[in-house]
């Protein structure tokens, strides 16, 4: 298919995504995919497509931002943050800490950070700003339904104290949803919030150009109170970090100077 440039033009302007900054050979032949499954033969019908019709706009949306999201993702690394990461940010910045979940999909991690939280702080003292660009995985997010396999890492005992099974399904408990607020938020565009104590950002980053990692990288510094921290994917590094202003806490933690 012809007028991908102009495409990404008309797709910025509708959405205020721009598709420069994800790498174009995956995200075109991902997009190509899409249009094709719909039937249509050109970029420009597409356009017309989802400007007339919302489903087909949010199916866009929806395609367009990665979700593979589970509870407790990488469980060795929430062992770090529970023994060693909150303990840390706790003694240095007291209980009322602030915590931003970026990117957070479908709401996993943001639940998951509130429950890890809780064997240090009380639950009514957590609050976790948990953010996506997405609209219908933040309405996913806030449901708070999952499948078997999303739940599989969460620790026994609080699957059994949060979780309850609806048909197939697990419905996580109120008293942990609270403690969340969900926005809409572009890590390309939009403006970043400040003071952050931890930013949580996985497996997102790996979609983007060097360039656009770099600068968010760089946001993220700047979102971070010193000595704040930015927890990463185990599929992500940032082999620049020092130049960023940050040091290795361990493994995928890394500490504002």
């Amino acid at each position: 298919m012809n007028g991908y440039e102009d495409f990404k033009k008309d797709i910025l302007a509708l959405t205020k995504i721009d598709l420069n900054s994800y790498k174009e050979k995956q995200m075109k032949r991902r997009i190509d995919t899409l249009i094709s499954k719909n039937g249509i033969k050109s970029y420009k019908d597409y356009v017309a497509l989802i400007k007339k019709d919302e489903e087909k706009f949010e199916q866009f949306v929806n395609f367009l931002t990665i979700n593979v999201s589970e509870f407790y993702r990488n469980p060795e690394q929430w062992e770090i943050l529970d023994k060693s990461v909150f303990p840390a940010l706790i003694k240095k910045f007291g209980k009322n800490l602030k915590v931003w979940s970026a990117a957070c999909s479908t709401g996993d991690e943001p639940y998951s950070l509130v429950m890890a939280l809780s064997r240090h702080i009380p639950l009514n003292q957590i609050h976790i700003t948990a953010t996506d660009i997405d609209k219908q995985v933040l309405d996913k997010a806030r449901m708070g339904l999952y499948n078997e396999k999303s739940i599989a890492a969460v620790p026994a005992d609080f699957k059994k104290k949060y979780f309850t099974k609806v048909g197939s399904s697990y419905q996580i408990s109120n008293e942990i949803k609270r403690q969340v607020e969900f926005k809409e938020h572009n890590l390309l565009r939009d403006t970043y919030p400040t003071g952050c104590h931890l930013i949580v950002c996985r497996n997102v980053l790996i979609y983007f150009t060097e360039e656009a990692k770099e600068e968010i990288y760089k946001k993220f510094n700047a979102a971070l109170t010193p000595q704040g921290v930015l927890f990463i994917g185990s599929t992500e590094q940032i082999m620049n970090y020092k130049e960023l202003n940050y040091q290795r806490h361990q493994s995928f933690f890394f500490q504002k100077n």
